[in-house]
């Protein structure tokens, strides 16, 4: 196995712990108002998050082989923004806040266990 497989095979596992929403909960939840009302919108269209949700549920349709380079990209930028906006938690009850809003975008419920 060469090294880039070897980082693509970290890659999609640190993926599959991150995200914790199926394709059929994210695409679910992206059709939601909470939803498409959080996170950074460039001209007022669709927030970076809400796109990455839908990437995101492709990505999570595909069978491992079928992954681009693009793919793995992908997974990669949201594992990184999954630990850091995770490590942001605010304190109290985080069930109805934009804080959880934009990871579930991301394809990570902090609610699920």
């Amino acid at each position: 196995m060469s090294e880039r497989s070897d980082d693509d095979e970290q890659t999609r596992a640190e993926f599959g712990e991150a995200v914790n929403m199926t394709a059929a909960e994210l695409s679910e939840w992206l059709e939601t108002d909470e939803s498409r009302g959080v996170g950074q919108k460039k001209d007022g269209g669709e927030s970076t998050g809400h796109e990455s949700g839908r990437h995101i549920v492709r990505i999570l349709k595909k069978k491992k082989a079928d992954l681009t380079d693009a793919d793995i990209a992908h997974m990669r930028k949201v594992v990184g923004y999954v630990k850091r906006h995770g490590a942001q938690r605010p304190k109290g009850d985080i069930t109805d806040t934009d804080w959880r809003y934009s990871l579930m975008n991301w394809g990570h419920d902090p609610k699920k266990a």
